[in-house]
């Protein structure tokens, strides 16, 4: 059977393994102060943060993918392929899934995954979606399998500045004030679909970082070791080096892939993010 596997721009995929597995990206979009732009094919996060700078600090805001859009792509996959699976950000954080499913049912042959999840959370699934339609499995089973893999997901970033989840309506004022002045660096953490905040670092992004891996590994004996993301939204290349440098020395994961998130979660969280995504056992 031959299945295409098809994914939100919001998974956060690298340009090489999208080409590599043959996925599909479907584009969010993003409006800046001087126009509406398709994610990662438009306007990249570095073109985003500049217009902002440009704008005075006004944020960009991102739109789901619409009816007609998914409509279109899956009209055209459905042509040459007997099924799709399409992978979408937590219907609690978009209307992706929603207008994903109204499609789906409007060109038929095509199976809608809620990830429940954002970025390189979604990746996961994603590749492993790939890895399943190669073995020729039913499209009904690897939806029903990856249902229930991605609640293994361990999805979690620590943020440089508040500011962008603060004028995003994601914190209050007084919690991005408070961060500031004390130098804290919280961790976001996803949970059942929705954003959480978890403990809160204190000092350099760098240090911040260090204490953040190892807390996340610290019970290494429940963590499936076959990949591990590292995904930021613009730090600098020596602290990507440090961060996967210790997870060498923590456990011999298989796969240590390095992503750049798009524009959906830098738009959200700023430049300075950066989180290390992985399954549980």
């Amino acid at each position: 059977m031959n299945i295409k596997v098809t994914a939100d721009s919001t998974c956060d995929l690298t340009p090489e393994l999208v080409e590599k597995y043959g996925v599909t990206i479907t584009p969010l979009h993003v409006s800046c102060a001087d126009g509406n732009y398709l994610d990662g094919t438009e306007i990249t996060p570095d073109e985003l943060y500049a217009k902002i700078a440009a704008a005075g600090g006004k944020l960009a805001s991102t739109a789901a993918v619409n009816v007609q859009e998914y409509i279109d792509v899956f009209t055209r996959l459905r042509q040459s392929c007997d099924a799709v699976i399409h992978f979408t950000i937590s219907a609690q954080m978009s209307a992706c899934y929603q207008n994903a499913c109204i499609a789906a049912e409007e060109v038929g042959g095509v199976y809608v995954v809620d990830s429940k999840n954002l970025s390189t959370g979604i990746a996961h699934l994603v590749l492993d979606a790939c890895d399943m339609a190669k073995t020729g499995m039913d499209p009904a089973d690897i939806k029903k399998t990856l249902d229930e893999r991605r609640e293994k997901l361990d999805v979690s970033f620590v943020v440089d500045t508040l500011e962008y989840l603060r004028k995003g309506g994601r914190c209050t004022a007084l919690a991005a004030m408070g961060a500031n002045i004390l130098k804290l660096h919280p961790c976001i953490f996803v949970k059942d679909g929705e954003m959480g905040v978890g403990k809160k670092y204190r000092g350099k992004l760098a240090e911040c970082l260090t204490a953040y891996v190892r807390d996340r590994l610290a019970d290494i004996d429940t963590v499936d070791t076959r990949r591990i993301f590292i995904t930021d939204s613009g730090v600098d290349e020596s602290i990507r080096d440090a961060v996967e440098q210790q997870l060498r020395s923590i456990a011999p994961f298989d796969q240590i892939i390095r992503t750049r998130a798009g524009c959906t979660v830098s738009c959200h969280c700023g430049p300075g993010t950066l989180g290390i995504l992985f399954y549980r056992k």
